[in-house]
């Protein structure tokens, strides 16, 4: 092969590696600019100072799409500065019915319960482990606690109408290579739906666990959160909330996420 042949060919390959990169470059800045675009319409350092929330409404869960239970509900969350051995940096109350007698307890560490007035019952590992997969991968948990997380991906990848709405689409991949697709509406900015893949601990078998957002409203200091939320799994609505109520930042105290001192332990599942 002649010098000029082999330096024509050497030429043409740097040039095909520069616009690809340039490209993966693109679609990465992109995604970047929609995910600051997002946070920004979200509440931008507001949002991510927010410490803790309290929503007030009324929760639908649904199996085959019939509905199995409806309550009244607190939903309490609080924030934490760093993350626990499980990734989490989160707790969660969920209190139910006028007087909150019954509640399920989440932890940083992985651990819940569930408290009627007959005591405290630990939850299911299958309940425990569906929590701390799919926590780290609500979006808006992670805009809050894991946007500068190290090695954290985020990437541009096309747009589309979606329920008559305009959406950008951004994936999110972090370090354990788990991947978030989240539609972002044109206009607002916002989060509308998000999509990932978790799988059955024991059979390995893979659910499409999707999230709907919307009705977003102000909620304190610039803060928006949707106050209709949906779950689906496989296409199958599962759980659905729609709060009366959204508050931010009431100096959560730290005993609300504790099991009472005097609690009956019960076995558990």
């Amino acid at each position: 092969m002649s010098l000029t042949r082999r330096s024509l060919l050497f030429s043409s390959a740097s040039a095909a590696a520069a616009l690809t990169l340039r490209g993966a470059e693109s679609s990465t800045e992109k995604g970047k600019k929609i995910a600051d675009e997002a946070l920004a319409a979200l509440g931008g350092d507001a949002f991510l100072n927010m410490q803790d929330r309290v929503e007030e409404g009324r929760i639908y869960s649904f199996y085959q799409e019939r509905l199995t239970g409806l309550s009244r509900a607190k939903i309490y969350t609080r924030y934490l500065a760093t993350a626990s051995d499980k990734g989490l940096a989160v707790r969660e109350k969920q209190a139910f019915g006028k007087d909150e007698d019954q509640s399920v307890l989440f932890d940083e560490n992985g651990n819940g319960w569930e408290i009627t007035f007959r005591g405290a019952r630990p939850l299911s590992a299958e309940q425990l482990q569906r929590y701390v997969d799919s926590t780290p991968r609500n979006i808006l948990y992670l805009f809050r606690q894991r946007l500068k997380e190290p090695g954290m991906i985020i990437e541009y990848t096309g747009s589309e109408v979606l329920i008559n709405e305009p959406v950008n689409i951004v994936e999110f991949t972090d370090s354990e290579n788990r991947v978030v697709k989240v539609y972002f509406h044109y206009s607002t900015k916002l989060p509308i739906r998000q999509l990932f893949y978790r799988r059955d601990p024991k059979t390995r078998d893979r659910f499409e666990e999707v999230t709907l957002f919307s009705k977003y409203r102000d909620v304190g200091g610039g803060v928006k959160w949707p106050y209709a939320i949906r779950r689906e799994r496989d296409g199958d609505k599962i759980f659905e909330i729609f709060s009366e109520k959204v508050t931010i930042n009431q100096n959560l105290n730290d005993n609300l996420f504790l099991l009472p001192s005097d609690v009956k332990i019960l076995k558990g599942q």
